[in-house]
């Protein structure tokens, strides 16, 4: 299988499967002479971690991440950074009806129509459990990019949205749902158990801004930061939908209420709003750049489902086993993490080109 690696100077590469052994992550191109130790990154992956609560898969990971090379004394060398998370608790036996019956939704029989054979447990490479590389390779690229901050958080479940007017973000990480509105998360707590006792599961959107990005990341026609920034988000697991700054909203708008009006200030332009999302021509503004990223329900569900099985014939299924009733509330940290690894590599790329600041130790 080939496209493992994202990125242009600063590379992530991911391995591994949902019940192999282990999964992780390789980062070549990152500078030498940060400070680095699993410390720096076992927050991030505890925030993704499954088994928190009943509202995501009882599969019982501690993804406690191991730095296998690429660090001397605590700091980066410059060499590749070889990252892995231990496989625990796997139970294979329960995809064995996987194994002959395509689940519908997944990529069961996607990956057999292309490579003819297919790791049935759990999905593989396919599963959602593949993004715990991304987020310890994440946590690694954040510190390449220290001026920025980078929060991520859901506005909607099952076609529930949040009410902006009562926008809390201290109350992000005070409930499961990475939700910035305490009624909303009520709601959601009672949908997301009905579908998770009714053996279903319910879609959601990420909303994800990084707060701090300088004017000029990016780069005309092919190196956008915003066709970076979709890529990689659409690259995860279950997302089958990205907006950036208003997405759809815009086509539907009149040009002068697009635009974001500029007025000079003591440090460069005042932005009046933000339809962009930060993002101009494909480079950075200086304003918060915003992308919002739909995942889809989780297509592992125990309501029966009719399918066909490997030899064409008619089927119906029903996935057993331990599944996220709404896959898109651990994909806050995920959709974070894309993010720092898109910011990070476009850093570096201006600074190869434009020259700029050092980065900080």
């Amino acid at each position: 299988m080939s496209w493992n690696t994202f990125g242009r100077v600063l590379r992530m590469t991911t391995w591994g499967e949902s019940h192999g052994p282990a999964l992780g992550a390789i980062i070549d191109g990152c500078p030498p002479g940060l400070l680095l130790t699993e410390a720096d990154i076992q927050p991030f992956l505890d925030a993704r971690r499954p088994g928190q609560n009943k509202f995501t898969t009882q599969r019982q990971e501690p993804d406690a991440v191991r730095v296998l090379s690429g660090t001397f004394e605590g700091r980066t060398t410059g060499t590749p950074i070889s990252l892995m998370i231990e496989n625990v608790d796997q139970r294979s036996k329960d995809y064995a009806e996987v194994a002959n019956a395509y689940r519908p939704g997944h990529a069961d029989y996607a990956y057999d129509a292309k490579y003819g054979f297919r790791d049935y447990r759990g999905g593989g490479r396919s599963s959602a459990r593949e993004t715990a590389a991304r987020v310890a390779a994440g946590a690694v690229a954040r510190l390449v990019i220290p001026e920025v901050r980078i929060h991520a958080y859901v506005v909607e479940i099952g076609g529930d949205a949040i009410d902006r007017e009562h926008f809390d973000a201290d109350a992000i990480d005070a409930n499961p749902f990475w939700c910035p509105d305490r009624a909303a998360a009520g709601r959601w707590a009672a949908a997301v158990d009905a579908a998770r006792r009714d053996g279903s599961s319910l879609g959601a959107v990420v909303e994800c801004v990084a707060y701090g990005v300088p004017a000029g990341w990016g780069a005309p026609i092919y190196g956008k930061l915003d066709a970076d920034l979709a890529a990689a988000m659409m690259g995860i697991n279950a997302v089958k939908a990205v907006e950036i700054g208003d997405g759809f909203a815009a086509a539907r708008v009149t040009g002068e209420q697009n635009a974001d009006p500029m007025q000079p200030g003591p440090q460069g332009p005042v932005f009046g709003a933000n339809h962009a999302g930060g993002i101009a021509g494909g480079i950075s503004t200086g304003q918060p750049v915003v992308v919002r990223v739909g995942f889809k329900p989780t297509s592992s569900i125990l309501t029966p489902v009719d399918t066909i099985d490997r030899e064409g014939n008619a089927a119906e299924i029903r996935t057993r086993g331990r599944h996220d009733p709404c896959v898109g509330i651990r994909g806050a940290p995920v959709v974070a993490a894309m993010m720092a690894l898109v910011l990070a590599d476009q850093k570096l790329l201006h600074r190869a080109q434009c020259g700029g600041a050092e980065i900080a130790p």
